[in-house]
């Protein structure tokens, strides 16, 4: 089983395109290869491949706040499922995690929704998309510096808050602040919650 992503950069003209792609594509090289894993296409749209189920809220979080902190936002859709047709390039493969992702992604604007999740599982899908609306409340309206501190702190789980603070350039003081207002600790129960879950999964 895996987990099949797909999205899009909400607005993306209001940002010039040299000031995302490069970071966006380290982040996707992080997690696989291109074009196999994961794809940039038409501009603004992505699709990417993750193999480790448990993993697939925290690389949502890590992209959302990724875009955040350069003044953008973007739209995902999170399948999970198998993949019965493996092609060189991801946007050509297909199975039931690249239609439900696909199938979710097409309901998002329609819903004013930015992140869902579709397993097949209708009991799996119905709590975590409701999980998924409240963090979204406070997700949709990060602010520049928290959507920094949160993409930092997912990438370095790690890290203290003084040794964020020193990647930020700021005290510790006000890491605890971004900490605070970002709902951090709500979001990593989230993640923690989905972590536990995905391990008892049934379709």
């Amino acid at each position: 089983m895996i987990v099949i992503l797909t999205g899009d950069i909400i607005n993306s003209r209001k940002v010039p395109s040299k000031k995302w792609m490069d970071d966006l594509k380290t982040i996707f090289q992080s997690i696989g290869k291109s074009p196999n894993d994961w794809e940039i296409y038409r501009g603004d749209e992505f699709q990417l491949e993750i193999k480790t189920l448990e993993d697939a809220l925290a690389v949502a979080f890590q992209i959302k706040a990724f875009f955040k902190s350069i003044n953008l936002d973007v739209r995902m859709s999170l399948g999970l499922g198998d993949k019965t047709y493996k092609a060189r390039k991801i946007t050509e493969s297909n199975g039931s995690a690249f239609i439900r992702s696909g199938e979710t992604f097409e309901t998002l604007k329609k819903q004013k929704l930015n992140l869902a999740i579709n397993s097949g599982n209708a009991d799996f899908d119905e709590d975590l998309n409701l999980m998924l609306k409240l963090t979204l409340s406070f997700m949709d309206n990060w602010l520049q510096q928290s959507a920094e501190f949160v993409l930092v702190a997912i990438q370095n789980p790690t890290l203290s808050q003084e040794e964020i603070g020193v990647k930020l350039g700021i005290n510790q003081a006000a890491v605890s602040r971004r900490q605070k207002r970002s709902n951090y600790d709500l979001l990593l129960q989230v993640d923690n919650y989905f972590r536990k879950k995905i391990k008892t999964f049934d379709v």
